[in-house]
């Protein structure tokens, strides 16, 4: 079964799950005209209810589940930790053990915030998950549900997503650029800013790949990896080039003082450093998305393109 082929009886059926939000959107982008593509948004379908679902995925019956759906109030989730579990873990597994039974092909995606960012250098699939809030031990259960229910599973944890919709970093950015004149970013957290574009484009590249058999048998590639763009930087540092490219535009940019994490507290703890290794998906599949300040410039081209006053 091959993704590229047209839209016919045979071609593969496609779910996407979080239809409406940033990698769900982008997903519609890159997957369109490659099969029948159902996409589900949270007024289609209440992923908290097990049992909806279910029955959602049974009737459907797709040949490929992308996940893009999660409760990312990683705030919020503190003080909702059973809606955060529903969503992130109860959901996951109802999805694996329905397409086990069927023979689908599940791909999810996680999060950095599984680690505790206590290590020095960037972390891999091998190292030891420890969450240091409920947001990120919810995802984490959602991977090991997944795990246990067997079948074809891709799991990919990725880190600070972002794009030309939905809710996120550089769309707040420009927003309060607009709104003020100084603003205090935290300059010690560390990860690698990655777009919904960058992530869609390398899911499509990929699957294709499984349809067409480029990587054996699934017990050869499935599993969990790292899927983020390439270098790092800090909060700070993203603001820095988020603000350099906007000025460039013509957008008011406003002056920017690095603060640590204390100095701005939150519910939730966040990790220091999550910097993910992309070694393990690059080795088994050949896929390496951009650097990170080109996949900036490109999701920046997108916004202008969609809004000229950006």
């Amino acid at each position: 079964m091959n993704l590229s082929q047209s839209e016919t009886s045979t071609s593969p059926r496609v779910l996407i799950l979080g239809a409406t939000g940033q990698v769900g959107r982008e997903l519609q982008r890159s997957f369109a005209g490659r099969g029948s593509v159902t996409a589900a948004t949270r007024e289609t379908i209440d992923l908290a209810d097990a049992d909806r679902l279910r029955a959602f995925v049974r009737r459907l019956q797709p040949d490929v589940i992308l996940n893009a759906a999660a409760y990312t109030a990683v705030d919020r989730a503190e003080s909702e930790p059973e809606l955060a579990y529903a969503i992130n873990a109860k959901a996951p597994r109802v999805l694996a053990e329905e397409a086990c039974a069927a023979g689908a092909l599940l791909v999810h995606y996680s999060t950095d915030y599984v680690f505790d960012g206590e290590k020095s250098g960037p972390w891999s699939e091998g190292d030891a998950p420890h969450p240091l809030n409920v947001y990120g031990a919810s995802k984490l259960e959602g991977e090991r549900a997944i795990q246990a229910a067997g079948g074809k599973y891709l799991t990919f944890r990725t880190s600070w997503v972002y794009g030309p919709h939905g809710k996120n970093f550089l769309l707040t950015m420009l927003r309060l650029a607009g709104e003020r004149d100084k603003l205090s970013i935290v300059d010690d957290q560390v990860g690698a800013p990655t777009t919904s574009i960058e992530l869609a484009n390398a899911t499509r590249a990929i699957v294709e790949g499984v349809f067409d058999g480029r990587y054996g048998e699934p017990e050869a590639w499935s599993g969990v990896y790292h899927m983020t763009c390439d270098g790092a930087t800090s909060w700070f540092g993203f603001a820095q080039a988020i603000f350099a490219r906007a000025a460039a535009m013509g957008v008011k940019t406003p002056e920017l003082t690095a603060i640590p994490s204390e100095a701005y507290p939150t519910p939730a703890k966040r990790p220091r450093n999550s910097v993910l290794s992309n070694e393990k998906l690059h080795a088994r599949f050949g896929v390496r998305l951009a650097e990170w300040t080109e996949a900036l410039d490109e999701a920046m081209r997108e916004l202008s393109r969609e809004d000229p006053s950006c």
